[in-house]
């Protein structure tokens, strides 16, 4: 199953910006709206994956992976 993310997006000026509101920080722009939708999923898998490697090495080497939903 794949997770869905909502982004807020505009544009501003000659430039389209965007904001994912599930995670703090993701955030990206571009010179059209396929470039920042483009941009803005590369900035999104990079988080993620910084934010795996990140709890994964919190946990030290025992840990339990469970999948969650809301």
């Amino acid at each position: 199953m794949k997770a869905e993310y909502r982004a807020i997006v505009k544009q501003d000026g000659d430039w389209w910006v965007g904001w994912i509101e599930e995670i703090s920080g993701v955030n990206s722009q571009g010179q059209t709206r396929d470039e920042l939708m483009d941009n803005l999923r590369s900035a999104l898998d990079e988080a993620l994956e910084m934010n795996r490697e990140s709890a994964r090495t919190a946990a030290g080497d025992e840990f339990e992976e469970v999948t969650i939903s809301t």
